[in-house]
């Protein structure tokens, strides 16, 4: 009996996934380098670090992390970088609070494989390989989108209106409609589309073929950002819920008054507009 249960654990351990070394590629100004697990775990400034309060663990973690401003070599505050994830998640960041030191805190979480994090959920991997966390994040508004994990590339990237007209309103659009494209890009643009603009892979896009103002009626797009499994109960569903503390009502008119705004202004991506039809 005794060596039945041994094979057994023996064979557990042996299904269980097991955490792998990655690598971390970044695009900058002074060029691009690759740094691996091992390089990180022992860069020169990595350190234990508490996270009282986690977005991805929802709770508190203990991790051993790297500054990212001390690999943010030739980066300026005025910048605009961009994390990007195994499951094509890409998050838009400003780099002042990337690279800031008092305050809100950025720090690279590297996934050591000898100590492998643990699953996200029920058969899904960890958060690893490397997980952008914050301490402090109240301090500069930091929300759930700007805590991006499976992360395996940071890049320099031009402003997301420079690089995606087609998300802009319209130019006498009111300081409501301008705000919501502000949350927009902070809440909504790491998974989603609009127009066919956007570097996400993860998401449907919100305006092509219909805007989801057109096809919620009352408050019901509301309720469905604030939960979205109240409305459709779905165990493979992955949006999350945007709470009063992330996303207060004022920002939350603002863009639901963006998304109402673009669904009269739809640009079809250039791609799908020299798709052949049936006729040609």
């Amino acid at each position: 009996m005794h060596q039945l249960l041994s094979c057994l654990l023996l064979g557990a351990a042996l299904l269980a996934p097991l955490a792998q070394a990655g690598e971390l590629r970044l695009e900058l100004p002074q060029g691009s380098r690759s740094w691996s697990t091992a390089q990180l775990l022992s860069h020169p400034q990595a350190q234990q670090i508490e996270i009282a309060t986690d977005v991805a663990y929802k709770r508190a973690m203990t991790y051993r992390a790297v500054p990212l401003a001390a690999l943010l070599d030739g980066v300026q505050p005025g910048d605009h970088l961009q994390a990007v994830a195994l499951d094509g998640f890409a998050a838009e960041l400003p780099a002042a609070p990337l690279l800031s030191t008092q305050g809100a805190r950025a720090w690279l979480a590297v996934e050591d494989p000898a100590q492998p994090w643990p699953a996200l959920a029920a058969g899904k991997p960890s958060a690893g390989p490397f997980y952008l966390v914050w301490q402090n994040p109240e301090a500069a508004q930091i929300g759930p989108e700007q805590w991006p994990f499976q992360v395996v590339r940071f890049r320099l990237l031009a402003p997301v209106a420079q690089r995606f007209p087609a998300l802009l309103p319209a130019a006498d659009a009111s300081a409501e409609v301008r705000a919501g494209f502000a949350v927009f890009q902070k809440n909504c643009l790491a998974c989603h589309r609009l127009n066919g603009a956007g570097d996400s892979q993860f998401g449907p896009d919100l305006n092509i073929p219909h805007n989801p103002t057109e096809y919620f009626a009352g408050d019901f797009l509301r309720q469905y950002i604030r939960d979205p499994q109240s409305l459709r109960k779905w165990p493979q569903g992955r949006m999350p819920g945007f709470s009063e503390a992330v996303l207060s009502d004022r920002e939350l008119g603002e863009l639901i008054g963006y998304l109402g705004h673009m669904s009269k202004s739809k640009t079809i991506p250039i791609h799908q507009a020299q798709q052949p039809t049936n006729d040609e």
